[in-house]
């Protein structure tokens, strides 16, 4: 099911079968968006989506108790960290907050807590849109910073915490304590640093939040501090604010003393009694989101007496005393100026509209995707239109609507393109391909610049510096014509190219010189074979071993190794057996390019197995996992079979663990994957408080 499916879904027609199906669905669609999100930080879906789905399951084991799994996401606070950093146990669990969608249910809230709390005054405050760390302090000096993690695990980020000025590195008093905060970039940094990505042809970052979590996971701390991080401090977690021992009575005392010590403290915070009040502030800092420094996503609504919050007390994975509101995705109307057609790399032209400048989700959108010629025509959208326009995932802009009602007469229809604007030959429709329309011509110049950027990415080639504008240098300057000319260039004929120069031509032309040992799984994926992804291409790779034998593989041949399918193998062969592909693959070799796989180490002691990785692992992802496996000699794949040899299942393990189960194939858990590693189960050290 996609996410509107299970979001829609009616449960109470479900029959036990398809109810226990339907949760299963659930939690693995949740376990999924998490790790992108808190591991990846490459979520793909709106933070408001995501809760929904949270919020879907946590009803769905309510209503029905024999559903309920100890491994559901509803069990855990968060995602798994990384394994960039050691390993930090929270003396105090970093819990999460119950999220709200409206006033109705903050209403419901509010009831709840007068019951028990009447008359409760309430803090409100905005929810900062960061990572959430905590700040040890020994005697007055900073101990260590760690992220939130999962909640119960974090990560030492101790000396990129250091670069953020606002953090005092030590107290005007002595005091032993464990605040909790939000690192954040601000807006104008984040633009600051976009701009000079975007002039060195680099990608650019998705959004403030995920250049935040970026940033303070950099190995290199001098990194870390040319982002100019910075944090809101909202609460104490461990230990006494005062020498004395004693505690603030309530949370507004909790920000002043906080201050007091020098932290950086949440702004635009006001306590209220009513519901009224309290909803006339949220909907105040949802008036203020642009003209903030930083982004937020809601507003946090906490009673502000510290007796009552523990009267009230926690649960499983929240307090009762606190829930965040949620802001729906943020959506802003402006004008489509017009719309420009550009062609991708296998051919399909993309409409993209040009918009007047519209601030949204914390930057300034000109451009948002259209998607397809049918997704204008199915939506009436006319040149001129006032037009909605959100966030997909809150990182991708795009079109959602127009608004006829707005129309004065000057609005004209967008001709569907009958020819391709880049080479201007004939285009078709490929119903075999979601109804895109297609330039016929395969030497088409948009093409081949979009081929040679995707031959150069991070996950191909990975050739540093090559980004579009280098790129279209290269080919309006007649220096290359296919991927594998980019290895006969040399400095002299880049330095005089405009911003380039003797040091940046170097500099190309040896991260040119270094992508030749990437290996073959890049390779294949470099070279652009329609439905080949980098997961395809390492199967490929592991399967032929060298380029020849791949060029030369049946669609039977190819049918048999795990995971690929009869239309993948038919393009592999499609690929393979047009000349001019052959040619650049002959190309490659003259040019030195290693067209192997890469072999194991010779002392590799997991060669010749096989192994499946399925669930969330207690502290390694499941990139670490697979890397460490391959380091070793070992073979991994996405599908249980009888040649696999283990399955190692973490937690929300799902069918593939009930597969190899039935087959008798032995499941093992990280620790013992660890031991058969040959590594050390990371450091989990604890606050001395």
């Amino acid at each position: 099911m996609n996410i509107n499916q299970l979001l829609c879904a009616d449960i109470h027609t479900m029959d036990d079968d398809a109810l226990a199906n339907y949760a299963d669905e659930l939690r693995r669609t949740i376990l999924h968006h998490a790790k992108l999100y808190y591991v990846d930080d490459a979520p793909v879906i709106s933070d408001y989506d995501y809760d929904r789905l949270y919020r879907a399951l946590l009803e769905l084991e309510k209503a029905y108790p024999s559903l309920d799994d100890p491994a559901s996401p509803t069990k855990r606070v968060g995602g798994a960290p990384l394994d960039k950093f050691e390993k930090v146990t929270h003396t105090a669990t970093m819990n999460s907050l119950t999220d709200v969608f409206s006033y109705d249910e903050l209403r419901e809230f509010l009831d709840r807590v007068n019951k028990n709390v009447p008359d409760a005054v309430y803090s409100v405050e905005p929810k900062i849109d960061g990572l959430s760390v905590s700040l040890a302090y020994v005697d007055g000096v900073l101990w260590r910073g760690a992220t939130r993690g999962d909640g119960f695990i974090g990560e030492d980020v101790t000396q990129n915490i250091k670069t953020i000025f606002s953090i005092p590195l030590t107290l005007p008093e002595p005091l032993t304590l464990t605040v909790r905060g939000e690192v954040y970039m601000p807006r104008a940094v984040f633009e600051r640093i976009n701009e000079k990505r975007e002039a060195a042809g680099q990608q650019l970052m998705a959004n403030p939040r995920n250049a935040a979590a970026g940033s303070l996971r950099q190995l290199d701390p001098a990194v870390t501090a040319e982002r100019a991080l910075d944090i809101f401090i909202f609460n104490f977690q461990e230990g006494n604010l005062y020498l004395d021992g004693h505690a603030p009575a309530s949370h507004t005392e909790t920000l002043q003393r906080l201050s007091d010590l020098g932290f950086h403290t949440l702004e635009h915070q006001i306590c209220a009694e009513s519901a009224e009040n309290i909803i006339a502030h949220i909907e105040q800092l949802g008036t203020l989101r642009d003209e903030l420094a930083y982004d937020i996503d809601g507003a946090v609504i906490k009673i502000d007496d510290l007796a009552s919050r523990r009267k009230l007390g926690e649960g499983t994975n929240t307090p009762k005393w606190a829930v965040a509101y949620k802001y729906p995705p943020e959506c802003k109307q402006t004008k489509l100026l017009d719309i420009t057609v550009a062609v991708g790399r296998t051919g399909v032209l993309t409409p993209t509209a040009n918009l007047a400048p519209v601030r949204l989700a914390g930057t300034t959108v000109t451009r948002a995707t259209l998607h397809n010629m049918d997704f204008i025509r199915e939506r009436g959208i006319m040149l001129g239109d006032i037009v909605s326009v959100q966030k997909a995932g809150d990182i991708i802009p795009e079109v959602v609507c127009a608004h006829p009602e707005k129309r004065d007469g000057s609005e004209v229809d967008f001709p569907t393109p009958t020819v391709c604007p880049s080479c201007g030959a004939r285009v078709f429709r490929d119903d075999n391909d979601g109804a895109a329309i297609r330039c016929t011509n395969a030497a088409c110049p948009a093409q081949f610049s979009r081929a040679i950027e995707h031959f150069a990415s991070k996950d191909a080639m990975s050739i540093d510096g090559m980004g579009p504008r280098v790129v279209d240098l290269l080919l309006d300057n007649h220096l290359i014509f296919d991927a594998a000319d980019l290895y006969a260039l040399r400095v002299e004929d880049l330095e005089h190219l405009e911003r380039m120069g003797k040091k940046s031509a170097q500099n190309l032309v040896d991260a040119i010189a270094a992508s030749k040992t990437a290996g073959l799984e890049r390779v294949l994926f470099a070279l652009g074979i329609r439905n080949v992804g980098a997961g395809a291409a390492e199967l490929l790779a592991a399967r032929f071993c060298d380029l020849d034998r791949c060029m030369n593989a049946t669609v039977e041949e190819l049918c048999d190794i795990n995971d690929f399918g009869q239309i993948t193998a038919e393009s592999v062969v499609n690929f393979f057996s047009q000349e001019k592909n052959r040619t650049l693959c002959d190309k490659l070799k003259a040019a030195g390019v290693v067209l192997t796989a890469k072999a194991a180490p010779k002392d590799a002691d997991l060669a010749g197995l096989t192994f499946v990785l399925t669930g969330t692992l207690p502290t390694l992802s499941r990139d670490a996992a697979t890397a460490m496996l391959k380091a070793k000699g070992a073979k991994v794949t996405g599908s249980v079979s009888k040649k696999t040899d283990y399955v190692v299942a973490g937690e929300a393990a799902g069918s593939k663990l009930t597969k190899a189960q039935e087959l008798g194939i032995p499941v093992i858990d990280e620790s013992e994957l660890l031991q058969m590693l040959g590594a050390n189960t990371p450091m989990q050290e604890s606050l001395p408080l």
